[in-house]
């Protein structure tokens, strides 16, 4: 991979954050199959966690101590009022955004984040209306909590994926312990959907049988931080932490057991073996393991303009290893060839996202995070 300077940088005296076009110089990328342009819109943020795109083309980032702001022309904004209190410990704290299908008239957003209790913390998910100037969230509510608080401060999931519906599909972790995973009366280490007040879907596996919790669409998840529908299948997958190697992606389907920690293609920390090993009947196979692990943040399926080349593949954000990880399929759905990207050259990536106008999106996960547009390098502006 070649990293070139396409122009110099300007000062910006007293501003910690910049405009593409005119501030920090983009580095051109060559990739595999296309060369990219990579421009920094927005840096001095504290371990951004997510980033999306709102109407007018400014974006919304969460941070992981409890913040929201708005990268606008190249400013980044005060914090948004509104946020509720989050537990910013270890692994926790404001996690992921996403936008109401009807956002431009609604204003509507969904958010997760760990929250506490006298008996821990764990993951709750909320929705709001952004004002119209972007200053505050009003009508905060709190729309799922899972049900059992625990101590410590690893493994809370946790994205949101929005079904077409308007409904939520939202990743839970095992909060360290593995086996919560298979608890069926326990949100941890599982997929659950909810509609956007909170209720439960009527297409929900266990809405009215009383072998798991109503908002349970999957279970068997160890750490699942990224979430995503493919916009030409219609399918649901997701990206989950292993521990030592066994990163996983699955295709996520009703009612299924995904198998942690009962197989696994890793191992524990200390290297023993995990539960009974990696295949077991009624248990379901991944479509994509790592060893060693990747860490992996957030998951895109890329369906753009921008990169036509890229048409259908697995874009998936790695902490550990510092790099987007481009996943190509063949006509089958089988993984058949990728490459690593940008590996080392911007910190630890969290979020990657597709833009509307075909870009990706990607937040860095440092104290010093930066939010970065990855465009075709032989276009000005997307």
């Amino acid at each position: 991979m070649t990293i070139a300077r396409t122009f110099a940088a300007s000062v910006l005296f007293g501003l910690p954050v910049f405009a593409p076009g005119f501030a920090a110089a983009a580095d051109r990328v060559e990739t595999e199959k296309v060369a990219v342009s990579v421009e920094t819109l927005a840096e001095g943020l504290e371990h951004p966690w997510a980033v999306e795109v709102l109407p007018d083309g400014a974006y919304l980032v969460t941070e992981r101590p409890g913040r929201m702001r708005i990268v606008r022309d190249g400013t980044l904004s005060d914090p948004i009022g509104g946020v509720p209190d989050v537990r910013a410990r270890g692994q926790g704290g404001l996690m992921d955004v996403a936008l109401a299908p009807d956002f431009a008239t609604s204003r509507t957003i969904y958010f997760t984040a760990s929250t506490a209790n006298r008996r821990g913390s764990g993951t709750e998910a909320f929705s709001a209306a952004l004002t119209t100037d972007g200053s505050k969230l009003e009508n905060v509510k709190s729309i799922f909590t899972m049900k059992q608080f625990t101590g410590g401060s690893i493994q809370y999931g946790s994205r949101i994926a929005m079904a077409g519906d308007g409904s939520l599909f939202i990743s839970i972790g095992d909060r360290g312990d593995s086996n919560r995973s298979q608890d069926w009366k326990d949100d941890a280490g599982s997929i659950v959907h909810i509609n956007a007040d909170g209720s439960i879907p009527a297409d929900n596996p266990f809405k009215d049988s009383g072998k798991a919790l109503p908002e349970i669409w999957s279970k068997g998840h160890r750490n699942p931080q990224g979430i995503t529908f493919d916009l030409a299948d219609g399918k649901l997958y997701t990206v989950e932490h292993g521990a030592r190697g066994g990163d996983e992606i699955n295709v996520i389907e009703p009612g299924k057991n995904y198998g942690w920690p009962i197989i696994s293609y890793g191992r524990n920390y200390s290297g023993s073996k995990i539960g009974e090993g990696t295949a077991k009947k009624g248990l379901e196979q991944p479509l994509h393991y790592w060893d060693p692990s990747i860490a992996p943040g957030a998951l895109a399926i890329y369906r753009g303009k921008m990169f036509p080349e890229w048409d259908g593949d697995f874009v998936v954000a790695a902490l550990k290893f510092e790099l987007l990880a481009r996943m190509q399929r063949d006509k089958n759905g089988t993984f058949v060839a990728g490459e690593q990207i940008f590996e080392g050259d911007y910190g630890r990536l969290r979020d990657v996202i597709v833009a509307p106008d075909g870009a990706l999106l990607v937040v860095t996960d440092e104290a010093d995070g930066a939010l970065l547009r990855v465009s075709r390098s032989d276009r000005q502006n997307g």
